[in-house]
C-alpha cells in the first residue's frame, strides 16, 4: 500500500492533507523520516507513526447510523443528501458505502461498512438477516392481521414469507396502532404494502435493529458511531472476515 493511501485511511486527512504532512518529516516508517507520498509500506509488518504515536491500520471499518427521514441510502445523488453527507470526513475517507437501504422517508438504523463481503451476505436472500421495524399505523392492527403476517401475507407479485407482528399498544380514540414488525426479506416498500394489504397505513417507520445490530436510544438523529467491539465480533456470524 503507498504510505499517502495508508496515511489517509488512518484518518490523517486527504491525500493532498497527508502529503503536506510529509514534506513536515513528521511520519517514520520504522523510525525513519520518510517524506514521499509514493512509498510502498507493509500495512501490516511495517511501523509507522506520526508525531511520535503509532498508527493501527484497519482493513474494515462498521458505522451504525440513524438515519433521518429526508436522506436517501446511497453514496451519491444529484438531487438529494444522502447518508455520507452525514458521515463525518474520517468515515467518508474510508469508502464506506450503506448495507441495504432505507427508504427516504423511513428513519432510524442504517450500517455503513466498507467491507463488500459483509454486506452481500448480510443482504443475501439465503441468510434471513431479520429486521425489526418499529411502525406507527392509521387504523387498529388485529390479531387477524397478526396471523396473516405469521402465515405470509400474498402482495400483487409475491407472497411475503412468514413475519412477525407484535401489537405494542392500541389507541381507540385516535384509532392508531403502534407496533413491531419483524421480516426477513426486504422487498420494495415491503412493510407499508403488508400494513396496506391489511387496510390500514403506515404513517413512521423506524428500523431497530437488523441482524444482531439494535439502535438503541443513545444516538441522536442524524448521528453516528463507531461499532463496539462486542458489536463487530456479533458479526462474524456471517463467516466472513471482520
Amino acid at each position: 500500500m503507498r504510505l499517502d493511501k495508508f496515511l489517509v485511511e488512518c484518518g490523517l486527512g486527504s491525500r493532498t492533507e497527508v502529503k503536506k504532512l510529509l514534506k513536515s518529516g513528521k511520519v517514520m516508517v520504522n523510525q525513519v523520516v520518510e517524506k514521499s507520498a509514493k512509498t510502498h509500506i507493509d500495512e501490516v509488518q511495517d511501523e509507522i507513526s506520526y508525531q511520535g504515536h503509532v498508527l493501527t491500520y484497519e482493513k474494515f471499518v462498521y458505522y451504525i447510523l440513524n438515519k433521518p427521514k429526508g436522506v436517501i441510502s446511497a453514496t451519491e445523488d444529484p438531487k438529494h443528501r444522502t447518508v455520507l453527507d452525514l458521515l463525518d470526513e474520517t468515515a467518508r475517507q474510508k469508502e464506506v458505502f450503506p448495507v441495504g437501504r432505507l427508504d427516504i422517508d423511513t428513519h432510524g438504523l442504517l450500517l455503513l461498512t466498507n467491507n463488500g463481503a459483509l454486506a452481500h451476505e448480510m443482504l443475501s436472500p439465503k441468510k434471513h438477516v431479520d429486521k425489526v421495524y418499529r411502525a406507527e399505523v392509521a387504523g387498529i392492527m388485529t390479531e387477524e392481521d397478526r396471523h396473516r403476517f405469521a402465515q405470509g401475507i400474498e402482495l400483487k407479485e409475491f407472497i411475503c414469507q412468514p413475519a412477525d407482528l407484535e401489537i405494542v399498544a392500541i389507541d381507540e380514540n385516535r384509532q392508531t396502532s403502534l407496533v413491531h414488525i419483524r421480516i426477513a426479506e426486504g422487498k420494495f416498500h415491503q412493510v407499508k404494502r403488508m400494513v396496506a394489504a391489511c387496510g390500514k397505513e403506515v404513517t413512521d417507520l423506524e428500523r431497530i435493529s437488523m441482524g444482531p445490530l439494535v439502535l438503541g436510544d443513545e444516538l441522536d438523529l442524524g448521528a453516528h458511531r463507531r461499532l463496539t467491539a462486542a458489536e463487530e465480533e456479533a458479526l462474524a456470524v456471517f463467516g466472513v472476515e471482520v
